[in-house]
């Protein structure tokens, strides 16, 4: 009987050829799953120069171009200087508290509130400085109209405010002081969409994080 042998050489390059194979397959199922990585998360729409269209960035783009270029806009310096006031009547508020009010919680509530918002106040102040900005936005030591800063109280709840006395007081100062903070948030939100400053939008960031929370232990002590 006659055999047939298949030539070694033919069996090797067989081996090698599906090898060779498999790995371009590998890779392309790399380099598949890294450019899908890499265009993932959503888009963002980046306004052109006068006369210009519109450009369409990824969420990896629109990082590195912020990342090169986070200059302060209007928003941020707006959002600045408003704040520091809002925080100052935060502690206006806070500083009645351990003669008038008759929970301790609620005296070490206002403790906390104080503690974290006095530094935040020093951290903005220091930001406008760095950023060559006043203070003011006049320039003649006029503030913000509280009615334009949301949650803000009104110069009659304070007087209110001054005027009570044990759990009137500690209704009224919890009352008050969730507006305030939900107004705090409502303006650090806004920022976060409209400014452009990566140090203003993480103070927003602390905003958010810290007066939820502290909204949060307020409702419960209603």
């Amino acid at each position: 009987m006659l055999y047939r042998r298949v030539p070694r050489v033919s069996a090797v390059a067989a081996g090698l050829t599906a090898l060779a194979v498999l790995g371009l397959a590998g890779c392309d199922s790399d380099t598949d799953g890294a450019g899908a990585a890499a265009t993932s998360g959503p888009s963002v729409i980046a306004p052109g120069e006068p006369g210009e269209a519109n450009r369409t960035l990824s969420a990896e783009e629109a990082a590195q171009q912020r990342a090169e270029d986070d200059s302060p806009n209007s928003a941020d310096v707006s959002y600045v200087r408003m704040m520091i006031e809002h925080h100052a009547q935060a502690l206006e508020m806070t500083e009645l508290v351990p003669d008038r009010a008759e929970s301790s919680k609620i005296v070490k509530l206002a403790e906390r509130i104080a503690a974290a918002q006095q530094p935040e106040i020093t951290a903005m102040e220091g930001w406008l400085k760095t950023h060559g900005k006043a203070a003011r936005d006049d320039g003649q030591g006029h503030g913000h109209d509280h009615a334009t800063m949301p949650g803000m109280a009104t110069q009659a709840q304070l007087k209110k405010l001054r005027a009570a006395d044990g759990k009137a007081f500690d209704q009224l100062f919890l009352t008050l002081m969730i507006t305030h903070h939900e107004g705090a948030i409502t303006m650090a939100t806004d920022v976060k969409g409209q400014g452009n400053n990566i140090q203003v939008e993480e103070m927003a960031d602390d905003v958010v994080a810290q007066q939820t929370s502290e909204i949060t232990r307020m409702r419960d002590l209603l």
